[in-house]
């Protein structure tokens, strides 16, 4: 009897287009709803703040791309979710309350982008609800231990997902604007300073529960070392490290130097270095979560992902 290989094809390409278009969503979100007000705050009327407009409704086409192809995804991966329960695909759309929660909530992410597209406050708090009780569903049904790897996918969505929009989205709509040289700068800093705090604490969040994550997968330490799981866990780790030393590296020595276009530049180009970093991360912990896990006490024979979503 051959071994059964360690990854079915193709599992880890469809987590690694999951994990991006949730980050999508989540960061369009963290980019509005936490980033922006500060902005605004800070340039409340004018040029500036026509920029700011810009920008949102850029970020909102980019939660409207994540939210529509999560919502695919979810769609496609219904028969294999009624295959599993050996229940019919629509008994479990129309019965199973988990289902119909998923299912609603990421028609509301969806749903919500698309009327933020005409700049609405209504739809970007109805993309805020579809967004962030969507990760947090298992909340809704008493599964608090599920609770991690939500959590855990969340923190990192508000980090790196809103580091993106902030590149692609924000920066970008101000610093080509036709605002001068130094108005431009003045707006690329105020972002900047408003994202800060959320990435720290999304940065935190995230080490945090990316711990609980690796010890209920690897359950023994010597597992980190001897396992196919654990190998691709430390490959993971190591470019983590490159990720938060380069976001280190924009808050102490890049972000104090704001206020200038060449400063606001000069980050965006060092900020493009850590999304291509924690776009390897991504990489690998599609692979990772495609792994069996290595934990021995619960019987589990299947990956990593299964029952994260």
């Amino acid at each position: 009897m051959e071994n059964e290989p360690l990854i079915r094809w193709p599992q880890p390409i469809l987590e690694l287009l999951s994990f991006v278009t949730t980050f999508l969503a989540i960061g369009a979100f963290g980019f509005r709803a936490i980033v922006m007000p500060r902005a605004v705050g800070a340039h409340p009327a004018g040029e500036e703040r026509a920029a700011l407009d810009r920008a949102a409704s850029r970020a909102a086409v980019l939660g409207l791309s994540g939210a529509v192809v999560t919502l695919i995804l979810l769609l496609w991966r219904l028969p294999q979710f009624a295959a599993r329960s050996h229940v019919a695909t629509s008994w479990l759309a129309t019965h199973d309350p988990q289902t119909i929660v998923q299912l609603a909530l990421a028609l509301a992410a969806v749903a919500g982008f698309a009327l933020a597209l005409g700049r609405g406050w209504f739809g970007w708090t109805l993309s805020g609800v579809g967004v962030v009780a969507g990760a947090l569903r298992p909340a809704f049904f008493g599964q608090w231990p599920r609770l991690v790897n939500p959590v855990h996918e969340l923190a990192g969505g508000m980090w790196i997902g809103t580091l993106f929009v902030l590149v692609t989205a924000g920066l970008s709509a101000v610093l080509r604007s036709e605002l001068a040289s130094d108005r431009r700068g003045a707006v690329a800093a105020s972002l900047v300073n408003a994202f800060s705090p959320l990435a720290l604490s999304s940065a935190f969040v995230l080490a945090v529960f990316g711990v609980i994550t690796a010890w209920r997968h690897l359950h023994r330490l010597e597992a980190l070392w001897t396992t196919p799981y654990g190998y691709a866990l430390i490959a993971k780790l190591g470019l983590v490290l490159v990720v938060l030393a380069l976001g280190a590296w924009n808050w102490r020595r890049q972000r104090p130097r704001l206020g200038g276009e060449d400063a606001a530049l000069s980050l965006r180009r060092s900020a493009r270095a850590e999304l291509t970093v924690a776009g390897l991360v991504l990489v690998i912990t599609s692979v990772l979560v495609s792994l069996p896990s290595p934990r021995e006490s619960s019987g589990s024979k299947g990956p990593a992902a299964a029952g994260m979503r």
